[in-house]
């Protein structure tokens, strides 16, 4: 029923070349489908149909553009928004623990009344912050080089979408602090390497770009969630 709603708006895309197309497959009845063919590249509009959801996630790992594309055009996924505070959640209790482990009292009962405090929630709020100007970096950035592009507001919708679902990689974290060990900054590091690289395939994908501009628009981003961080610094704030 999802799939044919979305065949009469006629949003679907070729996950290969990234043309319009009507519908992903036909359907004969008696269970008899058959995969569209793109009319422009000639190929099936839309493999992953036919893929199991772990394969199709594998894909979205190793950052294939095909993926990103049956995922944000194909598919009717509405988690960006829960999906963006769990990650968001995730990176403030790492902040949180970062900010407990610095403390110099070891006292059992001084533990449980700072875990009442509004520590973690402040972290929330900041990391909150940080992520809001890094986007905003982004859409300035593009919109200052491509204004065309970001005209409307389902291609400013659809970009924030993919820019929340692409953070997933944040989900590491947690992980990544349980099993700690001597190689843990390191491990934050490539988290933070990979959610970037995925931001910058959405970007690519969804506004069907080349490769170097989605990383001047991270570039960019990155610059004003840094100029937040040092704002920050300069109250006094530990972020």
């Amino acid at each position: 029923v999802l799939l044919r709603a979305m065949a009469a708006l006629g949003a679907y895309r070729c996950i290969e070349c990234n043309g319009e197309a009507t519908e992903l497959y036909r359907d004969y009845q008696r269970g008899v489908l058959r995969i569209s063919i793109c009319k422009s590249c000639q190929k099936p509009v839309d493999k992953y149909i036919e893929y199991d959801p772990v394969i199709i996630l594998i894909n979205a790992v190793l950052c294939k553009a095909q993926a990103y594309r049956h995922i944000l055009f194909n598919t009717k996924i509405n988690i960006h928004g829960k999906l963006c505070i769990f990650c968001l959640l995730c990176e403030a209790y790492l902040r949180w623990l970062q900010l407990q482990d610095s403390s110099q009292n070891t006292d059992p009962d001084d533990l449980i009344r700072y875990a009442k405090e509004w520590d973690f929630y402040r972290m929330f709020g900041l990391a909150s912050l940080e992520q809001t100007s890094f986007f905003v970096g982004i859409f300035i950035t593009l919109w200052l080089i491509r204004p065309e592009m970001l005209k409307r507001k389902s291609d400013f919708i659809l970009l924030l979408k993919a820019l929340l679902l692409s953070t997933y990689g944040k989900l590491l974290l947690i992980p990544a602090v349980i099993w700690e060990h001597d190689y843990t900054p390191l491990c934050l590091a490539f988290i933070k390497v990979f959610v970037l690289i995925s931001n910058s395939q959405a970007i690519r994908v969804t506004l069907n770009l080349n490769r170097i501009l989605p990383w001047v628009a991270i570039f960019f981003g990155l610059l004003l969630e840094n100029g937040v961080v040092c704002l920050f610094h300069k109250m006094g704030w530990d972020v």
